[in-house]
């Protein structure tokens, strides 16, 4: 007899423990609108996972999302191809992706992308792990070739999550996709933990408690799962929970021929057996192949109901619903956007939302040539690496025989990206491998380098301004005005037809599977906003919210 396998962990939760992927992939569909709203236009500004999954969705319905954007497609999803590599990409935005993302993966797979494994640390795909920490080098393929210090580290934290969150009693309300079971859990969390800071929680630990401010260095600098986690020390515990508990920081994947084409490969996708659109019709279709220029305003017409958007060329349109995808500071830096659009508790929401730093180079070389073994060790001469110097974590990509293969040099937040603020890519990349130098001293990385680095700074783009969300203590009452914004019925009519998504609207900001529920949820308010609404088999997260929404905490 087969013994019966468990569940898997997913994105369930669990402030809002609602089943995304089974309400996309029911036979009954999503909902639907009254025939009388068939073709009309929603604005959608952005063309990110978010703007993508939301329009995707809409179009299906029969409306006709118009998508604004000012910058580049695809938004953080954003994968540049080496000049003349033949489709060899760098990854500037999300590149990691975990499997329980099962929104997220629906997509991919309804797309035919392909995806394998991440290299993390001590991970089969990574093949060996160099850690270096204050000078002192230690190589392994799993945990168990690393010193003690690291297996305590590890340990104290599994033991600090089971003392203060619960934790596999929460995961196995996850797997079981019990709701109410969830909530019992996680609210008290969110009452003891939202104005408590992720080093809080770890040093005011049994568990950590009993060890040396040593072990919690190593936490902060090398970590768990995909690195250190120094960076997110003031940020609420909540936000790491979130982590935890969803397994985001477990079995990732990267997507082969890189992640951007999961935000195009919607855009270009042809339909059949759409509501009011015929056969064949695609998002570029309905947009005559291509985006318009950016958003400069956003206003209510004076007709008191529809809103207006301006463009970057001055270009006015009039809309019934209007979808914000962008990052919440462009509605008080870039885009001109009317106050009384939100109430003024949404403002302060909006405007302390906290966006991290957050910096990659990369370079294309020749060859995975890391794989060579040293004569004298018969290890790697160099491995996926994780230290303390400016280049933070640098990962390595093998792209199979005959092809160039890829570095990731440096990966770093916060301090450490701002470190790479000021300088230009030549110098990004001389300071990595002076770093790195330092760790290999035989292996000559600059040898090896083919074609043009590339780098990013989010916090520098004027389209993002950072990365993604961290959110501060006492911040949860500022997400849950974000999040739960797209159930509109209540509002006062001057606030309503503006919709928001993204993943920093979501609760697991920097993960694409926030802006994938995010957006789901902007298309059921959309949706109820025309006078649609849902199938009586396949209810929307609107419908549920009542009952499952996230803890209200008093003002």
């Amino acid at each position: 007899m087969t013994a019966p396998t468990s569940k898997p962990v997913t994105a369930f939760g669990p402030d809002f423990p609602f089943p995304y992927d089974e309400w996309i992939t029911h036979e009954a569909g999503l909902g639907q609108i009254p025939e009388s709203a068939h073709g009309k236009k929603v604005a959608v500004i952005g063309s990110g996972a978010a703007a993508m999954t939301a329009s995707f969705e809409l179009m299906r319905m029969g409306l006709h999302p118009v998508i604004y954007e000012s910058g580049q497609f695809g938004g953080r999803l954003r994968s540049h191809e080496f000049e003349g590599s033949g489709g060899i990409t760098a990854e500037l935005g999300g590149m990691r992706f975990p499997i329980s993302s099962t929104g997220f993966y629906h997509y991919i797979n309804m797309l035919g992308l392909e995806t394998e494994e991440f290299p993390n640390p001590l991970t089969p795909a990574a093949g060996s792990t160099v850690i270096d920490l204050e000078g002192e080098t230690h190589y392994g393929e799993t945990l168990a070739d690393l010193p003690d210090v690291y297996h305590e580290v590890a340990m104290a934290y599994d033991e600090a999550l089971e003392e203060s969150a619960h934790f596999s009693a929460l995961k196995d309300a996850i797997r079981n996709r019990d709701a109410g079971r969830i909530k019992e859990l996680w609210d008290p969390i969110v009452e003891e933990w939202d104005e408590r800071t992720f080093y809080d929680f770890v040093v005011s630990s049994k568990a950590f408690s009993r060890l040396s401010f040593r072990h919690r260095e190593v936490f902060g600098q090398v970590g768990f799962g995909t690195g250190g986690w120094d960076s997110d020390f003031s940020n609420t515990m909540l936000e790491i929970l979130r982590v935890n508990v969803c397994e985001l920081d477990d079995d990732q994947r990267y997507v082969v021929g890189g992640v951007e084409q999961m935000p195009k490969g919607l855009w270009q996708r042809e339909v059949d057996g759409m509501a009011h659109w015929p056969d064949g019709t695609s998002l570029s279709k309905l947009n005559n192949g291509g985006t318009r220029a950016g958003v400069r305003k956003i206003s209510r017409h004076s007709d008191g109901q529809q809103l207006e958007i301006t463009d970057a060329w001055g270009r006015v349109d009039s809309y019934e619903a209007v979808l914000a995808t962008c990052q919440s500071h462009l509605l008080t830096t870039s885009i001109e956007t009317d106050e009384d659009l939100f109430e003024q508790k949404m403002w302060m929401a909006l405007d302390r939302t906290r966006y991290m730093q957050s910096s990659k180079t990369f370079v294309m070389v020749d060859r995975p040539f890391w794989k060579d073994k040293d004569p004298e060790t018969g290890r790697d001469v160099m491995s996926m690496t994780l230290t303390d110097r400016l280049t933070r974590g640098t990962y390595l990509f093998d792209n199979g025989p005959g092809k160039p293969a890829v570095i990731c040099l440096t990966y770093s937040w916060m301090t450490d990206a701002l470190k790479m603020l000021p300088l230009s890519v030549d110098e990004r990349v001389n300071l990595a491998l002076a770093a790195l130098k330092k760790i290999y001293p035989k292996v000559d990385i600059a040898q090896h380098i083919v074609g043009d680095p590339v780098t990013v700074s989010w916090e520098d783009d004027p389209n993002f301004l950072g990365a993604f969300k961290g959110a501060l203590p006492g911040h949860y009452r500022y997400n849950s005005r974000m999040y739960g914004h797209f159930i509109q019925e209540k509002l006062p009519e001057k606030h309503r037809g503006i919709f928001m998504a993204g993943d920093g609207v979501s609760w697991t900001p920097a993960w694409v599977e926030g802006a994938v529920q995010t957006a789901l949820n902007s298309v059921w308010g959309i949706m109820t906003h025309f006078g649609g609404s849902t199938h009586q088999g396949n209810p929307g997260p609107g419908d549920v919210y009542p009952m499952l929404g996230p803890m209200v905490l008093g003002e």
